[in-house]
Order: structure tokens, then sequence, then C-alpha cells
């Protein structure tokens, strides 16, 4: 079967890598797992060994049409549909229960499907993923380190996440050009423990990371803050003028936040 690089298909190959990617659920006996992009069906075969039922999410026909034909006799259900169009609160009201998630995530998709997963987060147990190494260093980053940033926080708003372990290229078939990290997504949302609203705190994060390098204070202004509302707001919230948000943990984030509704004119 003939690869397609547009889809981002790099196969991992790795058989130990693929029982430790199985093995960080824990436990899958009668669970359901939804796996993302499946490919030939290397993690699929471990996870139908040891879960109850997996659902398998490939937009390739040639390999959907390969896994129907491996898995004739397996407890799979193969979807050809594209991620960012699958029904995850379907298919957790089928299982009748929150879902696990794995995948080997195309690079050239990763960020849109992990803000789809942080979409369906009510449906969402935990994932287990593997990107390039890079995107899991900025998912799983500390606020003050050089890759704490927008995603970071974003992924960290609705569940702790840890990367696992790294795989160099000689991992996947063909050997992509970078190294690839499994990270572990927790999803507990925060919104409540935080007293913010998901959409607007979600639409005030995009504004307080739009420039890196820039202060807190000017990428509000950028956003049409009004300047004294600003420093106000960061005076209530306790942040000094000149503070970034990669700087700062969610909670001040928040803090900051609810202040800027107070001032609110």
């Amino acid at each position: 079967m003939r690869r397609k690089p547009k889809l981002g298909q790099n196969f991992l190959v790795d058989e130990d890598a693929i029982a430790r990617l199985a093995a960080a659920f824990g436990d899958l006996a009668g669970r359901t797992v939804v796996e993302i992009g499946p490919g030939r069906g290397a993690i699929t075969a471990e996870l139908a060994a040891r879960a109850g039922r997996v659902v398998a999410v490939e937009l390739d026909r040639e390999l959907a049409a390969g896994l129907r034909r491996r898995f004739a006799a397996a407890v799979l259900d193969v979807v050809e549909q594209d991620v960012l169009a699958f029904d995850f609160a379907a298919a957790a009201a089928e299982a009748g229960e929150r879902l696990l998630v794995a995948g080997n995530l195309p690079y050239y998709i990763t960020s849109p499907i992990l803000l789809k997963l942080a979409a369906s987060h009510a449906a969402l147990d935990v994932a287990v993923l593997m990107v390039q190494r890079e995107v899991a260093e900025r998912a799983t980053a500390e606020p003050g380190t050089r890759d704490y940033g927008l995603l970071s926080a974003t992924v960290q708003l609705y569940g702790p996440a840890a990367p696992l372990f790294t795989l160099p290229p000689a991992a996947f078939s063909p050997p992509p050009q970078v190294h690839s990290t499994v990270f572990r997504w927790r999803f507990a949302p925060r919104f409540a423990e935080l007293a913010v609203e998901e959409q607007p705190f979600l639409t005030f994060l995009r504004q307080a990371f739009a420039q890196k390098r820039k202060t807190l204070a000017k990428n509000l202004r950028a956003a049409g803050i009004a300047p004294d509302r600003a420093v106000a707001a960061l005076a209530i919230a306790g942040i000094d003028a000149q503070a970034r948000a990669e700087t700062l943990p969610l909670a001040s984030l928040a803090a900051l936040w609810r202040a800027l509704r107070e001032t609110q004119a």
C-alpha cells in the first residue's frame, strides 16, 4: 500500500513503543478507545488485544479498507472520516462512558486535533498521543519556561498533561525528519476551579499570548482594552505591570480575566 505524504503518514513500527503507548492507559479491560489515524493498524492491534472496544477513525480509504480486512474478527469499528468531524459525544453516549483516546497524530494537523479534543472534553477521560517532540514540549510546558505559551495554557486548562517518552525517526516507516514524543493528557477542566467561563476565557488567552515578547498590558491594549482599565485589572489581580503572559500560571491569568470583568465599563 503506497504512502500518501499529504496525509502525514509516518507509521510507527517500534514494537516496544507500541506496547508502552497502550500500557500508558493502565487497565483497558472493558473500556472503549478511539484511535485517531490508525494507519496500518500497528497500535490498533495492541489496543484491540487489551480493550473492550476500539473505534478506529481513519481518513484514508485504502487504509480503512485494510483495517476492516485485518481486524474482521476483532472488537473493532472502523470509521472512515476526518477526525475533526468525528462526534466524540455521540461515541461516548453509545459506549456509556467517557472515552479513552490514542493516536499517532499527523504533524500537519496536530494543533487542530488537540483543539478538537479540548472542545470534546466532556466525552473524554484520558488521551495518550504521539506528536512531534516540539509540540509535546509546548503542550506540557510549565509557566516561565521557554516553551510555555498559548498551546500550553489551552491544553492545561482542560487537564494535566505530562510527557511519557520520546522516539527517534528510526521508530517510524518512513522515518520523519523529527523526533516524536508520547504524552498523556487527563481531561479535568479547570473552569469552575478558576471561576472562568470557557469561551470568553479562551478568547482572553488568545489576546494575552498574542505577541509572546510583549507585556500583558501591551497585548491587552492591542486587543482594544483601554490602558487605564488594563493597569487597574493588573493591580487588582496582583500582577506586575511589566509581566508577560508566558510567565504566569493559569490561576494568575484567571485572576486577571476576572479583574477585567470587574472593571468593565
